[in-house]
C-alpha cells in the first residue's frame, strides 16, 4: 500500500478507534493497580499486558493495511474454514476457562478463535454475497448465507459459551440491507419475545395469549377473506415453540444461564449469589453521579466488589469513576463509530465491500448493545465484550481485524470522497 493509499484511510474511523482503546486502556488500569505509586510496568497486572496487546495490535494494523485488498476477497473461503476448523478443534485440544473451552493455551497466552471467527464469517458471507450481483430475494441463495453464519454459532454453543454465539444474530442486518425480507428479523424479535414470555408466564398462559391475539388478528383481517389453516398452523408453531422453550432453558442452558436470566426477569433475587455481579454494577454505577468519583478513586472498583470489572463488566468503573457524562462520551464515541462505518458501507462500490462494512457495523452493535444492558441490568449476563474496550487480548486483536479489514477496502475503493 503506498503513501497515497495511507492519505485515502478514513482517519475519522482510526481516531475513533484509538479514543475508544486508550479510553478502555485507563479504566482497565484503574481497575485492576491497587498502589497507584507501585512500579508502572508489572506484567502480573493487567493494565501491562494490556498495553503488549495494543502494541502489538498497531504491528497487526500495519500488516492488514500492507495486505492488497483482493487477498481479503480471494481467499475469504479458506479463511472462513480455517476458522471454522479452529473452533472444531477446541473440543479436542481446547482448555476450559470459567466453564467454557472456547480457548487455546499456547505457550501461558490463551487464545478464543470465536472472536476471530467474526472476522472471518464477515468476510466469507460478503463474499458469497458479492459473487452474486443480485440482491438476496431468493431462498436458496438465503439458505446458503444462513448457513454460513449459522456453523461457527452451532460450533460455539457447545463450549458451552451462548453469548458469543448470540453475536451471529448480527449478520441478519448486512443480509437485510442485501434484500432479505424484514420477516426475517421481525420472527427473531418474536421467538425472543415469545421465549422470555414463555419464561415469564409459562405456556399454559401463552397458549391462550397466542390464540387470542391470532383470533383477534383473523377477525381484523376478515375482509381481506384470510385462510384458517393458515392462522391455525401459526397457532400450533407458536405454542410448540412455547413448549421447546422448557426444555432448552432447562436442557441446553448451564445452571449459570438459567440463574442469570432469573434474575433479570425477577424470578430470582439472589443479591450475594448469582445476582452479585449485577447488583454491584448497577451500584457501581448509580454512584458515579453527574461526575464520577475521579479516575482511580472509584471506591466500587478499588474494592474489588465487581466480579470480572477489567473484561466484561468494564463500563462499570466508566459510571463509577467518570460518572453520567462520562458514560455518556463513551456512548457518543461508539455511535458515532458506528454510524461512520455504515457510511462509508453505503459508499463502497463493490457489494463485498458493502456487506462486509454493514457486518462490520452490526456485530459492534450488539456487543456494544448487550454488554451495556448487561452490566446495568437490563439484560443477564452472557459474558460478550465492549469491543475496544474489555480487557483481553483475543477481543482486542479479533475487533481490531474486523475493523481495520474494513478500513482497508474502503482505503482502496476507487470513489473516495
Amino acid at each position: 500500500m503506498g503513501s497515497s493509499g495511507y492519505l485515502k484511510i478514513d482517519w475519522l474511523t482510526v481516531f475513533l478507534f484509538l479514543s475508544l482503546v486508550f479510553i478502555g486502556w485507563i479504566n482497565i488500569y484503574s481497575a485492576s493497580v491497587a498502589d497507584t505509586s507501585a512500579p508502572f510496568i508489572n506484567f502480573d497486572l493487567e493494565y501491562t499486558k494490556q498495553l503488549v496487546w495494543i502494541g502489538l495490535s498497531v504491528i497487526l494494523i500495519i500488516v492488514i493495511l500492507a495486505v492488497d485488498t483482493k487477498f481479503y476477497e480471494r481467499f475469504a473461503g479458506l479463511i472462513y474454514l480455517v476458522s471454522l476448523l479452529s473452533l472444531a478443534c477446541l473440543y479436542l485440544f481446547g482448555t476450559t476457562i470459567n466453564g467454557a473451552t472456547s480457548w487455546y493455551n499456547l505457550g501461558g497466552i490463551s487464545i478464543q478463535p470465536s472472536e476471530f471467527a467474526k472476522a472471518a464469517t464477515a468476510l466469507a458471507l460478503a463474499k458469497y454475497v458479492g459473487d452474486l450481483q443480485t440482491n438476496m430475494s431468493e431462498f436458496q441463495h438465503q439458505a446458503r448465507a444462513f448457513l454460513i453464519v449459522a456453523l461457527p454459532a452451532l460450533l460455539i454453543v457447545p463450549q458451552p459459551d451462548p453469548g458469543s454465539a448470540l453475536v451471529y444474530a448480527a449478520f441478519l442486518f448486512p443480509l437485510y440491507r442485501e434484500g432479505i425480507s424484514g420477516v426475517y428479523i421481525l420472527l427473531g424479535f418474536a421467538a425472543a419475545a415469545l421465549f422470555v414470555l414463555t419464561l415469564l408466564l409459562g405456556v399454559p398462559w401463552m397458549a391462550v395469549i397466542i390464540s387470542a391475539l391470532a383470533v383477534l388478528i383473523f377477525i381484523r383481517n376478515k375482509k381481506k377473506k384470510p385462510r384458517p389453516s393458515r392462522y391455525l398452523l401459526a397457532i400450533l408453531l407458536c405454542i410448540g415453540f412455547s413448549y421447546s422453550v422448557d426444555y432448552i432453558f432447562n436442557n441446553v442452558f448451564e445452571q449459570r444461564h438459567r440463574d442469570r436470566f432469573n434474575i433479570v426477569l425477577g424470578k430470582e433475587t439472589d443479591l450475594q449469589g448469582i445476582g452479585y455481579n449485577t447488583n454491584q454494577s448497577e451500584i457501581a454505577i448509580g454512584s458515579g453521579g453527574w461526575t464520577g468519583k475521579g479516575w482511580t478513586q472509584g471506591t466500587q472498583t478499588k474494592g474489588n466488589f465487581v466480579p470480572e470489572q477489567q473484561t466484561d463488566y468494564i463500563f462499570t468503573t466508566v459510571g463509577e469513576e467518570w460518572g453520567f457524562l462520562g458514560s455518556t462520551l463513551v456512548i457518543v464515541l461508539f455511535v458515532v463509530l458506528l454510524i461512520r462505518i455504515l457510511q462509508l458501507a453505503e459508499r463502497q462500490k463493490s457489494q463485498f465491500g458493502r456487506v462486509y462494512g454493514y457486518s462490520v457495523a452490526s456485530i459492534l452493535f450488539v456487543h456494544f448493545l448487550v454488554n451495556i444492558g448487561m452490566v446495568t441490568g437490563l439484560l443477564p449476563t452472557i459474558g460478550i465484550p465492549l469491543p475496544f474496550f474489555s480487557y483481553g487480548g483475543s477481543g482486542l486483536w479479533g475487533f481490531t481485524i474486523l475493523l481495520f479489514i474494513f478500513v482497508k477496502l474502503d482505503a482502496s475503493n476507487t470513489h473516495y470522497q
